[in-house]
């Protein structure tokens, strides 16, 4: 099999989602799978849906083009403000969109009379992490305009925590957004079908005590496709962390001894070897494709650096010669870089593990280039 590549198990991305969805039912609170990392990937988001997602969410329009050309005919939101030149493909693709600009909106209403539909709003609240969302002020009067577009139905409110700030939602600020819903269901009219508390950086409070109000969503992607909790990098008890393999090939082996002037140049990184003579191999990956401080390799070996399309480790396994292959486990930002690689070929792993093992082995193991 070819290098670089990702092996994909969508045993555990199914595994991953069910059960956070069965940890949430008892909530009341319904899972959106977030496909953006792996670009929309039509078996990984499959696996999402097939693990009880209620729908997905996409940032790209082109990732949501790649859904639909696959045949998907599931509810998909685009999570992102759409843009002014794009609001057609956005009312054509998707059923919903998160939205803040008023002049957005009025643009997908007459776009969605265009093409003769009804086009869902939710409108984003700014809660705390200080990128995208509406000030809550301004809330109820931005919403009163949705109601009064043809062409657009308000269908319900969210926020977003963890991203900008890095800071993890609390319960106050979780309990002002569902008291927000309310205020705008008391003053414009309608029922909110949805009240999005977030993405995987608020599951720490929903698997909690908190009252969760009138939050009925949660849009899940990194906790489904990694298994972590993506402020602390804690494992989500219960979820596996290695759906997703990179593997790289060895293109050359050497003993290079690191010379007082390259020691000083390599300073400034992360981990330096120490010693001269330590045996170093390099791979044929790189910056380029995947974001090289972002890895977890095995034990005895150590990164050195990497450069565009080098990856130099410094290692103690002897079987690591030219041609041989070496397996990493990816954080989301080298995850999202790798997805995106051209170079990286994408195959989809059909283990069955046992359940609730980490490391067990199925029955059968079949490879399928995807």
């Amino acid at each position: 099999m070819s290098c670089p590549r990702i092996e994909v198990d969508l045993h555990k991305i199914r595994h991953n989602t069910r059960t956070i969805i069965e940890r949430l039912q008892g909530r009341g609170i319904q899972v959106t799978g977030v496909s953006k990392a792996v670009r929309g990937h039509p078996a990984i988001a499959q696996a999402m849906l097939d693990g009880g997602a209620a729908g997905l969410a996409e940032a790209r329009l082109s990732n949501v083009q790649r859904l639909r050309t696959a045949g998907m005919t599931c509810p998909i939101t685009l999570i992102r403000t759409p843009m002014l030149s794009q609001v057609d493909h956005v009312v054509q693709m998707c059923e919903t969109s998160y939205n803040t600009e008023p002049t957005v909106m009025a643009a997908l209403a007459a776009a969605a009379i265009r093409h003769g539909t009804v086009h869902g709003i939710i409108l984003m609240v700014e809660m705390g992490d200080k990128r995208e969302g509406i000030i809550p002020h301004d809330l109820v009067i931005i919403a009163q305009q949705v109601m009064d577009m043809p062409g657009v139905a308000l269908k319900g409110i969210g926020a977003n925590f963890g991203c900008l700030s890095g800071i993890a939602p609390t319960a106050v600020q979780m309990r002002a957004l569902s008291d927000l819903g309310t205020d705008v269901e008391g003053q414009c009219g309608p029922y909110l079908q949805t009240v999005s508390g977030g993405n995987s950086t608020s599951l720490p409070w929903a698997f909690g005590q908190a009252t969760v109000g009138r939050i009925n969503d949660l849009r899940i992607g990194e906790a489904i496709l990694l298994g972590v909790d993506p402020i602390t990098g804690a494992q989500i008890d219960g979820l596996f962390q290695d759906a997703f393999t990179l593997v790289a090939e060895v293109v050359e082996t050497d003993r290079k001894p690191l010379s007082p002037s390259a020691r000083r140049a390599m300073a400034g990184l992360r981990l330096v070897p120490k010693g001269d003579g330590s045996r170093r191999i390099i791979l044929a990956i790189g910056d380029q494709d995947t974001n090289a401080a972002g890895l977890t390799m095995p034990p005895e070996n150590t990164l050195i650096g990497a450069t565009s399309d080098h990856l130099v480790i410094r290692t103690q396994d002897a079987t690591l010669r030219v041609g041989a292959e070496m397996r990493f486990e990816m954080n989301y930002a080298a995850l999202m870089r790798a997805m995106a690689a051209p170079d990286i070929q994408i195959v989809q792993h059909h283990d069955t593990p046992a359940p609730n093992s980490r490391d067990a082995q199925g029955s059968r193991a079949e490879w399928a280039l995807v």
